[in-house]
């Protein structure tokens, strides 16, 4: 295959469910002129440096996600949201090598018109931090702490809203305040959810 990236290869090679799928997946997206890189410990497909579409497996499905998929127009009904909280990204799930198969031409058009978007410079709206549910109990605590409430307002909006997600998610309020004393300390420090 052109244009593959040997720091790449260990990732079709290693042992996996999908091993035949995702293989299919890489001949398809290299077919279509992008830059082959390891992101996040997967196959990322880049134009000029920007992410267009990666390679991913879970348990019961492998997939494409594209970047910027809430902008494509989804004509065949086949890019999926996530979860609700993701905003710009969207997947084309498989289960079978033979439907990835069947819809190699469409998934080709799905690549190709990715990268026009990509080339148009388009950008995705995303929600202002404000939009997220802010959990009672973070509330509380930045306004006990005006040190936490300025450190909180000077992280990135993403680290921002990945707390802010990861605060609201569980149902029980014992939770959330878990959840809140234990990323004090992070936060005090500049840090994101996951920075380490």
């Amino acid at each position: 295959m052109k244009d593959m990236n040997e720091k790449v290869n260990f990732y079709f090679e290693k042992e996996t469910r999908w091993q035949e799928e995702i293989k299919q997946l890489r001949a398809i997206v290299l077919e279509c002129n992008l830059i082959e890189e390891l992101k996040w410990g997967t196959p990322c497909y880049t134009l000029n440096g920007s992410n267009i579409v990666i390679i991913h497996t879970f348990k019961v499905y492998c997939a494409f996600l594209f970047f910027k998929g809430v902008l494509m127009k989804d004509e065949k009904g086949i890019l999926i949201q996530q979860t609700k909280n993701v905003q710009t990204a969207r997947q084309i799930r498989f289960t079978s090598l033979k439907e990835i198969n069947l819809l190699k031409k469409d998934l080709k058009a799905y690549i190709f018109q990715a990268i026009e978007i990509e080339k148009s410079g388009a950008k995705v709206e995303l929600k202002k931090v404000t939009e997220f549910d802010m959990a009672e109990e973070f509330q509380t605590k930045l306004d006990e702490i005006p040190s936490l409430k300025k450190a909180f307002e000077t992280l990135t909006s993403g680290r921002q809203r990945a707390y802010l997600l990861h605060f609201s998610q569980p149902k029980q309020s014992q939770t959330r305040e878990s959840r809140v004393v234990k990323s004090i300390p992070q936060i005090l420090n500049g840090k994101g959810l996951n920075d380490i």
